[in-house]
């Protein structure tokens, strides 16, 4: 969530404009993330 956090802060304090391939990238990162923890074995829970 680290990456999403810093995206916002930089948009909102910085003005730092989010194009759609920024958005659909950091979407990637989010659902990656979210699969490895749901789905895979090697996690660690």
């Amino acid at each position: 969530m680290g990456i999403v956090l810093i995206s916002a802060a930089g948009w909102l304090w910085f003005d730092q404009a989010l194009d759609l391939p920024a958005l659909l990238g950091i979407g990637l990162i989010v659902a990656g993330v979210a699969v490895i923890n749901l789905f895979s074995q090697s996690a660690a829970h």
